[in-house]
């Protein structure tokens, strides 16, 4: 084997990382991002809300004097690196390079996902829905989604998958648990009720207005659980910034002393929550 990898070779890696990588992402696409930060810190401007007056004639008009505040998001660099042994490669039987492309892409995309969800965690919002609400300690259920619903709606959320004016839509992020528990409330498995088939795939992608999205356990800590109760997050888009300095990217370098190629995924980025009235934590008690 060569010690030094022509351009191609590396593009080619490149590219491949990039494919598993957006294959694994979950959550970017449900938040505000800002790309190419240049800068240690981002700032994500909030406006609050104006209520018109009576004009009276022949008088100053009365300005709203709407707030302008921010929150501020704090940049993170992020490695996911790994070393491939020059001897040790001559006697596997497998392209290591399509397997490293899964594992770095993999680590970038949960990485990431878990600061939007520690962001998410961070903004203690006051819009909760207890445990018992449907039920005395109770997992997911209709309930609970429907008051999910009514707290965001009640802030003037928009639901409706073909309205973008406020950019990305509202989303429900639920673990494994969850997910077993709702294909088990007939409210949501009944075609009767439903015009998605939710028992034939055994998934639950769109319902009651949400985008659902399944988070597995994760070593990087997930969904929070505390004892047996798992916080889910239901939130608009525009409730959450993700602000990326250095967009994923790799890079393959020889190391004599090492007789290896070290294989490096590089990620910088921060998320904060930008309006915690935009953000329902759901208390859900796992059996």
């Amino acid at each position: 084997m060569s010690q030094s990898l022509d351009q191609a070779a590396i593009a080619a890696f490149d590219a491949q990382v990039k494919h598993a990588y957006q294959q694994q992402g979950r959550l970017r696409h449900t938040v505000r991002v800002r790309n190419n930060v240049n800068a240690a810190t981002y700032r994500f401007p909030k406006l609050g809300k104006g209520q018109a007056t009576v004009r009276v004639p022949q008088t100053d008009v009365t300005p709203m004097n709407v707030s302008h505040t921010n929150v501020t998001a704090t940049l993170e660099n992020w490695n996911a690196a790994e070393y491939t042994d020059i001897f040790d490669q001559a006697v596997v039987n497998f392209d290591e390079k399509s397997e490293l492309a899964f594992v770095i892409g993999g680590a970038i995309t949960r990485r990431e996902d878990q600061l939007i969800l520690d962001a998410l965690d961070a903004a203690s919002t006051t819009l909760t829905v207890s445990t018992n609400i449907g039920g005395t300690a109770t997992n997911l259920n209709t309930a609970k989604v429907r008051r999910a619903k009514k707290l965001l709606v009640d802030q003037g959320m928009v639901f409706g998958k073909s309205d973008k004016s406020q950019g990305p839509m509202n989303t429900f992020v639920i673990g494994a648990s969850q997910l077993e528990a709702l294909l088990g409330d007939s409210d949501a498995s009944t075609i009767d009720k439903n015009a998605i088939k939710v028992l034939f795939d055994g998934e639950i992608t769109h319902w009651v207005g949400f985008e659902f999205i399944t988070i597995e356990t994760r070593a990087e800590g997930g969904l929070p659980v505390a004892t047996s109760v798992r916080t889910c997050y239901a939130y608009n888009g525009m409730a959450a910034g993700l602000a990326i300095g250095i967009d994923f990217r790799t890079e393959i370098n020889y190391i004599p002393q090492k007789t290896s190629w070290l294989t490096n995924g590089l990620f910088k980025a921060g998320a904060v929550a930008v309006d915690a009235l935009g953000i329902v934590e759901v208390s859900c008690t796992e059996a």
